[in-house]
């Protein structure tokens, strides 16, 4: 891979697809995914600079997709675990395997099986950013670790 951020939703796809195709490729344990803490029409506070380096300090707030053993891994919300109910509704290949809600958490961590080729894959992981956590459609998404 040569590239490791888009905002297109085309290149999106593309960059996704690209990262799990790398994943399974080098048979990485998983490849995190990444976007904007921008939400879009509901924006969240502007980041803030920690220091000269200009890194954020609301990593915490950034949404993320892990994707590892035909497998994606996300945290989500009450709410947010409606939209991806719904989603995975819209992939019949897709299942929600597993459902986690520990006591001192204050959502749900979802682990949804899919087997399928990079690009229905990716599909699926942009529509998770955009339908699940409410991104815009020009929303920009990281590879962060493949």
């Amino acid at each position: 891979m040569t590239r490791f951020d888009a905002d297109d939703p085309r290149d999106r796809r593309k960059l996704f697809a690209d990262a799990i195709a790398a994943h399974r490729t080098r048979a990485s344990p998983f490849v995190t995914l990444e976007a904007d803490t921008d939400s879009g029409q509901d924006a969240l506070e502007p980041a803030t600079d920690s220091g000269e380096d200009g890194d954020r300090d609301d990593d915490t707030a950034r949404p993320w997709v892990q994707f590892g053993d035909n497998t994606f891994n996300l945290d989500v919300t009450d709410a947010e675990l409606d939209d991806l109910k719904g989603l995975v509704g819209e992939f019949p290949e897709f299942r929600i395997q597993q459902l986690e809600s520990p006591e001192e958490a204050e959502g749900t961590n979802a682990r949804v099986t899919a087997r399928s080729d990079p690009n229905r894959l990716a599909t699926f992981a942009d529509r998770v950013f955009l339908d699940v956590y409410d991104r815009a459609n020009d929303y920009r998404a990281w590879v962060a670790e493949v």
